[in-house]
């Protein structure tokens, strides 16, 4: 049966880069049309030589053109296409997070998942859900009543999904902004935006309403649980806590004393409600520009903290940035090294996908080699694996994660 959806023609360069299955087609990219279309349609994309390349989002609002969403000629874009790519989601976080992580995890990364521009997060008993291109905004209804209706088949319980579409990247690609919670029979739209979740044991009160991004942040969930070794009868301070999951990790792997530092008063309540839900009586909080708190320990020379944990949030969020984020890496990594004790242990990270994990070793070699120590490596490790990395699309892998002994 003849396919009937609108042809795009692309570049040698579009199609090397499709070729090696990444799912993006940019505007320059683009050299014909064949057929006619609306933004937010599936087109067929092809190569110079008519050579079918894949299918997509279509959206000349956006720089990504087209979002690859298949590679199969046969595929029919219905219902149950878009079904199945549920129950893979799901069936995949089931396999690797196991039961009790698939309370708490991200059910569908973007690309990671063939869902170009969305995320799901689940805490517990509500969904908050992201969408970040138009293709899949046509799309939704559909995806979050079937995403609701299979955890609820499979046994789960889910009584909201919050939509958290207040994102300015959103206005790229033509749609507006909001937030709120989705209205469907069987849905709750009343609730007050904190629910409670349990990680590593640890009880946190996340307000999906207002918190950053979708309210949580779940993918340093086993790099958290690695600190806690470390941590244990220690010193602590962690940098940039938000609302202070390295430092309740650490509190209650029972560290000597945990300081938790964040420039937003807010977070830090947060994270001392967090700590109060707990029962954690190990822990201070203090605010302060971390930079700013840094320079002056080095200064006054008072540095009592044996574990320094660096979870800043990303300095860069594009290319053009990298340099000057690098710089701010460096510094705020150099001046942890040279409080650090000999044999003091250090926790770093960097969430942005625009510095590459080469590009960050290199920073903390320089860092190391300006603070005039030398790095004993404990542990490399990158996101949970319910934020899959596809090795042919760079953008998903992130984020990464190194524990160092100071010598």
């Amino acid at each position: 049966m003849a396919r009937n959806f609108t042809k795009v023609y692309i570049t040698p360069k579009g199609e090397k880069h499709l070729k090696t299955g990444h799912p993006w087609v940019f505007g320059e990219e683009i050299t014909a049309v064949n057929g006619t279309y609306n933004n937010g349609d599936i087109v067929d994309v092809y190569s110079k030589k008519d050579k079918y390349m894949g299918s997509g989002y279509i959206n000349d609002n956006s720089k990504i053109r087209v979002r690859i969403i298949s590679r199969n000629a046969n595929d029919k874009f219905d219902e149950a296409f878009y079904e199945r790519r549920i129950r893979y989601a799901i069936a995949y976080r089931r396999t690797v997070m196991g039961d009790d992580d698939f309370k708490c995890c991200r059910l569908i990364f973007g690309e990671a998942d063939s869902f170009s521009g969305l995320t799901v997060d689940r805490f517990n008993n509500i969904i908050v859900v992201q969408v970040l291109s138009l293709g899949i905004e046509r799309v939704k209804d559909f995806i979050i009543t079937k995403l609701v209706d299979v955890l609820r088949e499979q046994g789960e319980t889910i009584d909201a999904v919050y939509e958290r579409n207040d994102v300015a990247i959103r206005e790229c690609e033509g749609l507006k902004q909001y937030k709120g919670f989705y209205e469907a029979e069987g849905l709750k739209t009343d609730l007050d935006g904190i629910t409670e979740i349990t990680e590593n044991g640890i009880k946190y009160a996340v307000d999906y309403i207002n918190g950053q991004k979708t309210g949580f942040f779940l993918d340093q969930k086993y790099n958290r649980m690695a600190i806690r070794k470390i941590a244990k009868g220690r010193k602590v301070l962690d940098c940039f806590t938000h609302t202070g999951a390295f430092a309740l990790n650490a509190a209650a792997a029972q560290a000597e004393l945990v300081t938790a530092v964040d420039i937003s008063e807010d977070a830090l309540s947060s994270a001392e409600r967090n700590a109060q839900l707990n029962g954690f009586d190990n822990m201070e909080f203090k605010c302060a520009n971390v930079f700013d708190l840094l320079t002056e320990m080095k200064e006054t020379k008072k540095c009592d903290y044996d574990f320094i944990i660096l979870d800043p949030p990303a300095f860069t969020k594009s290319s053009a940035t990298v340099k000057s984020a690098y710089r701010g890496y460096k510094e705020i990594n150099m001046k942890a090294m040279k409080l650090l004790p000999r044999g003091g242990y250090l926790a770093t990270c960097s969430c942005s996908h625009f510095m590459p994990d080469e590009l960050f070793r290199k920073m903390l070699v320089d860092a190391a080699s300006d603070a005039d120590v030398s790095l004993r490596q404990i542990e490399c490790r990158q996101q949970s694996a319910d934020h899959p990395i596809l090795w042919n699309v760079p953008e998903t892998d992130y984020l990464k994660f190194y524990i160092f002994q100071i010598v």
